[in-house]
């Protein structure tokens, strides 16, 4: 599967033409993963977007960064082909919020990093524009499912299923 095709297939991209797509392909590289291998771990620096070519990608996040007994990274979310993550560390040139480790063999990931996009969004407006509207986008609809999960924790009662 061509590069072009992957970031096609992902939301970010979503309404640039082909000739835009070929400019961040560009700029793209790829990298391989077995199940296991850590992308990147939470409160580190970040300057790279992903991709998911083939695979998936556990978002986790580790407790004892915030004090907790239990070392054991949490799983938060898994993601598929077509999905994107690290946008947030590229957006803000933060840490990264939480780690991310593959969890299926032969996981393939599209690397973007920052500095060659940051470019090509000052170079072509019109890229960037649509481009930053969908990061936008997609970002308001992970924070919005993250809402809705610390609503159901902050309600749930374990004495309502007894």
């Amino acid at each position: 599967m061509s590069v072009i095709t992957v970031l096609k297939q992902a939301d970010i991209f979503y309404e640039l033409t082909n000739t835009q797509l070929e400019l961040v392909a560009s700029i793209c590289n790829e990298r391989h993963y077995q199940a296991g291998d850590s992308v990147f771990e939470e409160n580190t620096p970040g300057d790279e977007l992903y991709i998911i070519a083939n695979g998936e990608v556990e978002i986790q996040l580790n407790p004892s960064l915030l004090g907790r007994d239990s070392g054991v990274p949490q799983t938060i979310t898994t993601l598929r082909r077509g999905q994107s993550f690290g946008e947030i560390s590229l957006v803000d040139e933060g840490l990264r919020s939480a780690g991310a480790r593959c969890s299926q063999q032969d996981t393939r990931l599209v690397v973007i990093p920052r500095e060659k996009l940051m470019l090509l969004c000052d170079t072509y407006p019109q890229l960037g524009y649509r481009l930053m509207r969908n990061l936008a986008a997609d970002l308001a609809m992970k924070i919005r499912n993250t809402d809705l999960q610390v609503r159901e924790h902050l309600t749930w009662d374990p004495r309502e299923e007894s």
